[in-house]
């Protein structure tokens, strides 16, 4: 098999604020095997020393670093005008065989290289799974901007079918389309001693993650409930405080990585969740799995996951209870997890992303389904 297709340099966006932050590291190292050197352009907050400091470990990556405001946020055009301007310096500067966006707006610049653009989630998406209705007017600017990005990349990439679908259904059509499912590096987790009590990861006031939810019905379970990433609102700074629930606030990956390999049931009872790159780092670590039944949830978990209705607090109960009741059910779902996980690696993400790239340098015209 011929390798000489893998791109030497990549120009890839990211951004600081969410779990892109964490996909882009992984599909970089898994790509150093091919010799492909990232050059990563990060917006949105500076980087966090935590970030430097992965970022620094990666021998095939350069940041760039810029805080212009993301597409999702508040009035952000003008800043993203700039930012564009910015990233077609930056591909001047670093001469890259192709562009890897992770943001949708910037597909419609003039790269005069190959684009392939992901959409890992969307507010107009979000909307729907969330409000359970359209996105106001005041999104129509967005709806526009991220539906030409989108059809002016060479291709568009997915996390899973169900994401893809509404993708289409939202801004399509496409030039051409693909699903990668996200992976990350198996090493990074361990399947410790498991300890009772139920686990969960993201900020409490997010209400597509839903965890409040899980929050408010910890009284009722037999075992206690932790919660890590931010407890306080970002708009009144309130916190809030539940019996049986213990707030972690914002940990280090190694902090994380240690209470997931102690937890035996992983909670994420989320509307809305285009992949859930947490709950993959979950199932890696030998939890049960209860989330929300979303159609992308199904989609990555089969059998492998409990699944509740977002807005039922009483079948969420029940299930968490079911579980930590029944040790048998409880060890064969966490089995099914990690055995399923085996199926998300970043080396399996690294050779898919591959061989899209592979196609777009090979014949940017042609790239095959």
């Amino acid at each position: 098999m011929k390798t000489s297709h893998h791109p030497s340099t990549i120009l890839m966006t990211a951004d600081t604020v969410g779990s892109v932050w964490t996909y882009a590291l992984e599909l970089t190292r898994a790509v150093a095997t091919h010799g492909t050197h990232i050059a990563l352009a990060t917006m949105g907050e500076p980087m966090s020393e935590e970030q430097r400091a992965q970022a620094e470990s990666i021998s095939n990556l350069t940041v760039y670093e810029s805080t212009y405001k993301l597409e999702w946020m508040d009035a952000p055009w003008e800043e993203v005008e700039k930012a564009g301007e910015w990233l077609l310096q930056l591909r001047d500067q670093v001469q890259p065989d192709l562009i890897h966006l992770n943001h949708m707006s910037f597909g419609s610049l003039d790269w005069g290289k190959p684009v392939l653009t992901v959409i890992h989630s969307c507010v107009l998406s979000w909307w729907r799974a969330v409000k359970q209705e359209e996105a106001p007017k005041k999104w129509n600017k967005y709806r526009e901007m991220v539906r030409k990005g989108l059809q002016a990349a060479d291709v568009v990439v997915a996390p899973t079918q169900a994401m893809m679908h509404q993708a289409e259904e939202l801004y399509g059509p496409f030039k051409h389309s693909a699903v990668v499912y996200n992976g990350r590096g198996q090493h990074y987790f361990q399947f410790g001693r498991k300890e009772p009590f139920v686990f969960s990861l993201g900020r409490v006031w997010d209400e597509a993650k839903n965890i409040s939810m899980l929050a408010h019905i910890a009284s009722d379970l037999q075992w206690p409930v932790y919660i890590a990433g931010e407890g306080r609102h970002p708009e009144t700074g309130e916190s809030m405080e539940l019996e049986n629930v213990y707030f972690l606030g914002q940990l280090t990956n190694k902090e994380v990585t240690d209470w997931l390999s102690r937890a035996s049931i992983y909670a994420l009872p989320a509307k809305y969740e285009p992949f859930g790159l947490t709950v993959l780092e979950a199932a890696m670590s030998g939890c049960a799995l209860v989330v929300g039944k979303t159609e992308s949830m199904a989609e990555v978990w089969g059998n492998a996951a409990k699944y509740v209705d977002p807005v039922s607090a009483d079948e969420l109960r029940d299930t968490i209870e079911d579980l930590i009741e029944d040790e048998f059910c409880r060890n064969i779902m966490a089995c099914r997890s990690v055995k399923r996980s085996h199926g998300y690696t970043a080396d399996q993400m690294a050779q898919d992303y591959s061989y899209l790239y592979g196609q777009l340098i090979k014949a940017p015209v042609s790239v095959s389904e």
